[in-house]
């Protein structure tokens, strides 16, 4: 019955506004408002999904005030240099070699960069490491 009468309406709306989509949806908008049977009838169908995604926006709602709050109180967040942050983005966007958003493959290739003394000493401990594992499997 209820998908019956929200069809009626729909063809009253669309009759009443010439055919025009557009104004037929503004009428039955505006029927709902005083027509409650209208809009269940509407609603009826998609009503189970509207109630899981009011439920899951409360839930994400939440979790994010909660990540909010920590992240406020981490002192690590508040010994931010603006200025020097600043002057950092400004040097990326008028370095030509700065890649554009979507086309970074496009970007030319940033110099090679030396390994700092503590990488190589890691580097070289690990190798050591392993020869003396071989040398003593032998």
């Amino acid at each position: 019955m209820s998908r019956e009468y929200a069809e009626t309406r729909i063809r009253e709306a669309l009759q009443q506004s010439g055919g025009n989509p557009l104004k037929a949806r503004q009428r039955i908008l505006a029927w709902t408002y005083e027509d409650a049977k209208l809009l269940q009838a509407l609603t009826r169908p998609h009503l189970g999904g509207i109630v899981a995604y009011a439920i899951n926006r409360v839930i994400s709602k939440d979790d994010h005030e909660d990540e909010v709050e920590e992240v406020a109180e981490s002192p690590d967040i508040l010994d931010i240099d603006a200025t020097e942050l600043g002057l950092t983005i400004l040097d990326s966007l008028q370095s030509r070699n700065t890649a554009l958003f979507g086309r970074e493959k496009e970007a030319p290739r940033m110099g090679k960069r030396h390994a700092s003394k503590q990488h190589m000493d890691a580097i070289l401990k690990m190798a050591n490491t392993r020869i003396k594992r071989e040398d003593s499997d032998e």
